[in-house]
């Protein structure tokens, strides 16, 4: 999906389908659950959602959205872009405290700098409107798992 600029190669999408070996976790954003893989490595970050499909990405039966959460070592404020990500989606950039300071919707195969407007240390991307749909906005308090928290400090 989202790749960072300083990307190293591409995925094809005859590859097999990392998400399946990556590890979940859910999120939750005032109340709203979202289920998510969790991307840590420097592949699955760079790899992100590249070549996921809108089936993939779907939400689940109980209508929990689905997503990925980026999770960072240190504050950064290196942009995405949507190189080989074939479907729209938004991204939120979170502060280490948890708090959204930016929000983009972007299209697919994208690949203009999407920057945040201050340093994150997560990103989470979901479906495109999805975070307009359920009213998220910049200012709101996402619930980091503490699974993942242990991982990123």
């Amino acid at each position: 999906m989202l790749v960072f600029l300083s990307s190293v190669g591409c995925s094809r999408p005859d590859e097999p389908n990392v998400l399946d070996h990556m590890p979940t976790d859910i999120v939750l954003i005032e109340d709203q659950a979202f289920d998510v893989w969790i991307a840590e490595s420097a592949e699955e970050v760079q790899r992100g959602l590249m070549f996921v499909t809108k089936e993939e990405m779907a939400c689940l039966e109980d209508g929990t959205e689905r997503g990925m959460l980026f999770v960072f070592d240190y504050d950064r404020t290196t942009g995405f872009w949507m190189r080989n990500t074939i479907i729209p989606l938004d991204i939120a950039f979170i502060r280490a405290d948890g708090r959204i300071v930016t929000i983009h919707t972007m299209a697919p195969l994208d690949e203009r700098n999407r920057p945040p407007s201050e340093p994150y240390r997560y990103a989470l991307e979901v479906n495109a409107n999805v975070f307009s749909r359920l009213g998220i906005r910049s200012g709101d308090l996402v619930q980091i798992p503490k699974s993942v928290l242990k991982r990123s400090h």
